[in-house]
C-alpha cells in the first residue's frame, strides 16, 4: 500500500517557537516512511511556520518524500509572490484564516499564477480546530483536556487574537474559483467540514478540478460513514487522504481509515485511488487514464 498524504503540517514546538525544527522534520520523515507514506505535502511557512527559505533548506534532505507546499496569506502573496515561491521550489499552496472570502477579487491574481504554474491549492474549509474538541470531552471531566485548556490559556498572551471567520472559508467559494480558473487543481480540506458537507459534495459533483481531503479527525470520519459521504455523496475519484494530525497519531489515523474502508467494503482499486492515485494525479505523479483508452 502506497500512501499520498496531502495534508502534513510542518512540525514545530508550539510552547517553544525557538526550538530547532530540523530534528522534528527528521523524526516526521521516519514516521511517514514507516507507515507507508511515500509522498506527502509539507505545508510550510506562513504566520506560524518557519520562513519559506528555512523551510526549503530543511526539506532539501527529503525531496523524494515531501512536496513543499507554501502556506500563504493572499493579502501579502500576489502573483509575483507565487512565482517567487515556485522559483524557491514550492509546488503547491495552502490557504487558511484569510481576512476576506476565498473568492475575493483581489485574490484572483494569486490563483491565476498558481494555475499558470500548475500549483495545486489546498484550502482549509469551515471552522478552524483548536486542539480541544468539546463535542467529545471537557476540562471538568478529563485530565488531558484540562491540560490542553491550560496550554491554550498560556498561549493567549503569546499569540495575537485571530481575525478568522469560517464564513470566509466556505466550499461555495471554491465553486467561484473553479469556474474562474478551470485548470487550477483545488483541494478543499476536511470534506468541507461540519455543516458544509452538502455544499462540498455539490461543488465536487460538478467542477472537474475540485477534490476534497478526508482529514479532520474522528467526528468527520464518523460523519463520512453515517452520512454515506465516501463513494456516495462524493465520488471515489473526488477524494484524497490527509493526516493533518500530530506525527505520533499518523499510524492510528491510517488504521482508522483502513477499518472504515473495510466497513464500506471498498474494492482494491477504490482503496488504491483514495490512498494514492487521486492525489498522485493531482500532483502529476500519475497520468490519468479514462474509459475507452
Amino acid at each position: 500500500m502506497k500512501i499520498f498524504d496531502v495534508h502534513i503540517h510542518y512540525p514545530r514546538n508550539w510552547e517553544n517557537f525557538e526550538e530547532d525544527t530540523e530534528p522534528m522534520v527528521d523524526r516526521l520523515a521516519e514516521i511517514c516512511t514507516s507507515v507507508g507514506i511515500v509522498k506527502g505535502c509539507m505545508l510550510t511557512g506562513g504566520r506560524f511556520g518557519p520562513t519559506y527559505e528555512r523551510g526549503m533548506e530543511v526539506l532539501q534532505k527529503y525531496t523524494e518524500l515531501f512536496i513543499p507546499v507554501a502556506v500563504i496569506d493572499p493579502e501579502e502573496i500576489d502573483g509575483d509572490g507565487v512565482q517567487r515561491l515556485y522559483d524557491m521550489g514550492y509546488r503547491g499552496l495552502k490557504l487558511i484564516g484569510v481576512a476576506r472570502p476565498y473568492d475575493e477579487p483581489d485574490y484572483l491574481p494569486t490563483y491565476a499564477k498558481a494555475e499558470h504554474l500548475g500549483m495545486p491549492i489546498l484550502f482549509h474549509m469551515g471552522v478552524i480546530g483548536g486542539g480541544l474538541d468539546y463535542s467529545i470531552t471537557h476540562p471538568r471531566r478529563d485530565a488531558a483536556a484540562a491540560q490542553a485548556f491550560q496550554r491554550w490559556l498560556a498561549m493567549l498572551d503569546r499569540l495575537p487574537a485571530r481575525n478568522v471567520s469560517a464564513a470566509r472559508m466556505s466550499p461555495l467559494h471554491l465553486d467561484t474559483i473553479a469556474n474562474r480558473f478551470p485548470r487550477l487543481r483545488v483541494i478543499g480540506a476536511h470534506l468541507g467540514n461540519q455543516g458544509n458537507y452538502e455544499y462540498s459534495a455539490s461543488v465536487a459533483r460538478w467542477r472537474h478540478n475540485v477534490w476534497f481531503d478526508m482529514s479532520g479527525g474522528e467526528t468527520i470520519e464518523r460523519h463520512a460513514i453515517e452520512r454515506r459521504l465516501i463513494g456516495h455523496e462524493f465520488g471515489i475519484e473526488k477524494l484524497v487522504w490527509g493526516s493533518d494530525c500530530g506525527m505520533d497519531e499518523i499510524k492510528t489515523h491510517i488504521d482508522r481509515f483502513e477499518a472504515m474502508y473495510d466497513l464500506l467494503e471498498l474494492t482494491d482499486d477504490e482503496r488504491e485511488r483514495l490512498w494514492w492515485r487521486n492525489a498522485a494525479e493531482i500532483y502529476g505523479l500519475e497520468t490519468p487514464v479514462y474509459a475507452g483508452e
